[in-house]
């Protein structure tokens, strides 16, 4: 299993007629989708088929969902933070650093100790050492055994990400992929953030990597896979897709359960495809448009009381055993 670094301080479908491709969605989709944005996911995985719905994030039957796979011993229980952006400077949020204090205050409030934390990506802003320095410092500051991460574009300026991978890319593979398993669930890390045109892209060395990973392993494997940008066409016009992401998702298309999780576009989204689901993760930094509402991705500026509203973390509870997966999304307001 890949550490970055440990702590060990004791605390705890497609529309008919409308085919969808890598390329783009339909635009009943996109609108279909659109209506998702802000509210929690849960995620139950039973029998290999995987059933989801959205609920706001003081739902109570979500609450119930991800605290009851939380509760039972053994269980694993993990939390998604993303796209911290320290170091950004603007009016969107004119401390990024406290508001991602405050999400590890939150996670540090969930009622239980999280076995990893997963950072997905942008942990900094401008991918300075003094920013790789203050976001690693901040997140020993969680109550968990294990932090994780994967670079965001925003992570690699300017050098192709090696000074990320300095800090963070100890134990890893090629530009910084891993995967490890731990109760019963296979993880998988990728980079899709280093040869940017205009979309995500893996590139060869680590599709084959990919390909050998999942190799030996059994079909009804829950599998979980972290990247920053999606590996589905959320919305190609604004680079928020992965080039060549369907040679992976072939790949795992013989598993019964698949998860992919995602940051990058600073919003809750979530996409069923036969058995694999897509979740976006918000963000803890600022908000970005949903996809068409804007000329462009850049932060959107909110009212000082409704940023936290657009912030949030994320939460994983699953069972091995009874096979179910609660993913619940939480704001920071």
């Amino acid at each position: 299993m890949t550490d970055y670094y440990d702590r060990h301080d004791g605390a705890p479908a497609d529309d008919a007629g409308q085919p969808e491709t890598e390329h783009g969605m339909t635009r009943r989709q996109l609108m279909r989708h659109a209506g998702w944005f802000g509210g929690a996911v849960v995620l139950t995985v039973a029998s290999g088929e995987v059933i989801s719905h959205i609920a706001d994030s003081r739902d109570t039957n979500a609450g119930a969902a991800a605290g009851a796979a939380a509760a039972v011993s053994g269980a694993l229980r993990f939390v998604q933070v993303s796209d911290s952006h320290i170091g950004f400077q603007g009016p969107a949020n004119m401390d990024v650093a406290g508001s991602f204090n405050e999400a590890i205050n939150q996670v540090n409030s969930l009622g239980f100790r999280p076995d990893f934390v997963m950072h997905s990506g942008d942990l900094t802003h401008l991918s300075t050492a003094g920013q790789f320095d203050q976001v690693k410092q901040m997140m020993t500051g969680m109550k968990t055994d294990r932090v994780f991460t994967v670079p965001g574009e925003h992570d690699s300026i300017g050098d192709a990400g090696r000074a990320y991978r300095r800090t963070f890319g100890m134990g890893t593979l090629g530009d910084g992929w891993y995967s490890f398993d731990t109760h019963g669930v296979h993880f998988i890390a990728l980079v899709n953030t280093l040869s940017l045109e205009k979309l995500g892209h893996l590139g060869n060395a680590q599709i084959d990597f990919v390909r050998k990973d999942l190799a030996g392993l059994p079909s009804d494997t829950p599998v979980v896979v972290f990247s920053h940008i999606p590996l589905f066409a959320m919305y190609p016009k604004w680079g928020w897709s992965t080039d060549d992401a369907l040679k992976v998702i072939a790949l795992l298309r013989r598993f019964s359960s698949v998860t992919c999780l995602n940051g990058h576009v600073h919003q809750l989204f979530t996409k069923t495809e036969g058995n694999i689901t897509f979740h976006s993760a918000t963000t803890t930094a600022y908000p970005l448009p949903k996809p068409g509402r804007a000329p462009a991705p850049t932060p959107q500026v909110v009212p000082a009381r409704q940023l936290k509203d657009a912030l949030g973390i994320r939460s994983v509870g699953y069972r091995q055993g009874d096979r179910e997966l609660a993913i619940k999304d939480q704001r920071l307001a």
